[in-house]
């Protein structure tokens, strides 16, 4: 009996995150990036994604997608598609070329001016090698980010797409989010 190799994906829950950017912050100094970098983006969600008065908010980072656009604009072989389906950059290889921040449509490599090379959220994967969570995981206080293994999920309690958020069907984003109640009291699903 064979068994599937883990595709490993952030998965946001969209009715637990608060908006405290403390995902951000935290790897912003745990990896001592420039002050106009972040490989995490907290922003407010518009209204129409829950059909009510409610504030929610919409945590993402890299997407890890099943086609990386960023990995196939590189001229430099920067970027590698893990096994277990993290996309990460190596920056070691990368010429600061800007490629990959163009061809991404989610807008996740960054340009670092320190360094004059891109940036990107690979996952942590060197802390995910040795059982540990990524930076973003580990200190979210609302626990509203997790890893998840997209073979193990349960597709239908979460979605790909969200309003506000590039179509996932593009690159084949692996990011899931558990949509707030609110959605699912207007749709008539709970």
């Amino acid at each position: 009996m064979s068994t599937k190799q883990k595709r490993l994906a952030f998965q946001v829950n969209m009715e637990r995150c608060i908006g405290c950017n403390a995902c951000t912050i935290s790897c912003k100094s745990f990896y001592d990036l420039d002050p106009t970098l972040n490989r995490r983006f907290v922003r407010e969600t518009d209204e129409k994604l829950t059909g009510a008065a409610k504030r929610c908010y919409l945590s993402t980072a890299c997407n890890h997608c099943d086609e990386p656009a960023c990995a196939k604009a590189c001229p430099t072989g920067a970027y590698t598609k893990l096994e277990n389906g993290i996309v990460k950059h190596d920056q070691n290889r990368c010429i600061g070329c800007k490629m990959c921040g163009t061809a991404c449509p989610y807008g996740v490599p960054q340009f670092d001016p320190v360094k004059k090379k891109m940036d990107k959220c690979s996952m942590c994967f060197d802390r995910i090698e040795v059982g540990e969570n990524p930076i973003c995981v580990s200190s979210c206080p609302m626990e509203a980010i997790s890893i998840v293994n997209l073979n193990e999920i349960e597709e239908s309690e979460v979605v790909s797409d969200v309003v506000g958020f590039v179509d996932s069907k593009i690159t084949g984003s692996s990011t899931r989010f558990i949509l707030p109640t609110a959605t699912s009291v207007v749709r008539g699903e709970i």
